[in-house]
């Protein structure tokens, strides 16, 4: 009678095991890739938040608001392709809200020495390009600026300092970092969702589906739609 061949239940019971490993590993890497972002997001928003108010300390004027850049910035010049603020100077209303002042405020930042980088208000950039705005972990831009674009209801909030984290970010990973800076929720607290740039859509109602980064419009209630699977979220700090 010939043998048969096959695996033992020992056998089996081992390449399951190996299985397992590999798919814990596998998990337990993408949790510490998200993990990583979260943190590189969370760093981005404190810093530029840091150099906001060290600025105004410094300078007694907001970046990219400053009157007297040119004079008092090394590095800041008139550039008549920085759409709105073509002096180099912002206009001094204490508002970053002038067209191109919101870009301007990276070149005042950086050549003042309150962020990394070198960063330049140009004709190019219209909104944002590399050499004028920096971008977040998933390389979308940031925008810091004075406007009501940030809450959940879709309409424009009260109108206040704050950075757009920039959009393109998946909702669990915004979920997370909201919980790991403010209070976990999109419509409350300093950190809050934002439309900016037209990342996942608000709802209009009670309820939302697919792809709103929220559930609900009401600040109240809404939660990050985490089960939506959103791939473009953003959000705002506010200042």
């Amino acid at each position: 009678m010939r043998k048969q061949s096959g695996f033992t239940l020992i056998e089996i019971a081992i390449v399951l095991v190996i299985i397992g490993l590999l798919l814990g590993g596998v998990l337990k890497g993408q949790e510490l890739i998200q993990s990583a972002r979260v943190r590189n997001l969370a760093s981005m928003q404190d810093g530029v938040k840091a150099a906001f108010f060290g600025f105004q300390d410094r300078f007694r004027a907001l970046p990219g608001d400053y009157t007297t850049a040119t004079t008092n910035i090394t590095g800041v010049a008139a550039n008549a392709g920085c759409t709105g603020a073509v002096t180099g100077n912002g206009n001094g209303d204490g508002q970053i809200a002038l067209a191109g002042e919101s870009i301007l405020a990276w070149e005042h930042l950086s050549k003042a020495g309150f962020i990394n980088g070198s960063y330049t208000c140009s004709v190019a950039a219209g909104a944002d390009v590399a050499t004028s705005t920096p971008v977040n972990a998933y390389n979308i831009y940031l925008q810091l600026v004075y406007d009501g674009v940030y809450g959940v209801t879709g309409a424009a909030a009260a109108v206040r300092h704050n950075l757009k984290s920039g959009p393109g970010i998946p909702v669990s990973v915004i979920a997370e970092l909201d919980r790991k800076v403010d209070d976990g929720l999109p419509g409350t607290g300093t950190f809050q969702f934002s439309t900016y740039a037209s990342n996942g859509t608000a709802p209009t109602g009670a309820g939302a589906a697919a792809p709103s980064c929220v559930t609900t419009a009401v600040a109240t209630t809404s939660v990050w739609g985490a089960n939506f699977g959103t791939t473009n979220c953003g959000g705002s700090t506010l200042f």
